[in-house]
């Protein structure tokens, strides 16, 4: 990134700038259906304020990380219920594209037989 700073999230989502559609919310984090979804069930669960990433709290303190993984255990337990799994996932550094804390919770629409074929049988 060349001198700009990148935060999708405060700029756009948190602005109104951007419709979102909210799935859930505590007061201080909110997840929604991402914007432009690269999975059949894409979810994204940021802190409501400002925070640069899970390695720099910024201003934050831990009670606001705390409430923010609360809602992505929330939102990943709906989704591996509905659909039987899910991954859930945040970026640092480089690979972190909008420089705001926010979490992946997808499910990605293979078959039971497909994730078993890349991910073995190890816990049978």
């Amino acid at each position: 990134m060349t001198g700009a700073v990148s935060d999708f999230y405060c700029n756009q989502a948190l602005s109104g700038r951007v419709p979102i559609d909210t799935v859930a919310e505590t007061d201080r984090a909110l997840a929604f259906h991402h914007t432009n979804p690269s999975y059949p069930v894409h979810i994204v669960v940021i802190p409501k304020a400002h925070v640069p990433s899970l390695t720099d709290l910024g201003n934050a303190d831990e009670s606001l990380l705390h409430e923010v993984v609360g809602l992505v255990r929330e939102v990943a337990a709906g989704v591996e219920k509905k659909h039987g799994s899910c991954s859930v996932t945040t970026n640092l550094g480089l690979y972190q594209e909008s420089k705001h804390m926010h979490w992946h919770v997808v499910y990605r629409g293979e078959s039971e037989d497909q994730i078993l074929d890349t991910y073995g049988h190890h816990d049978r």
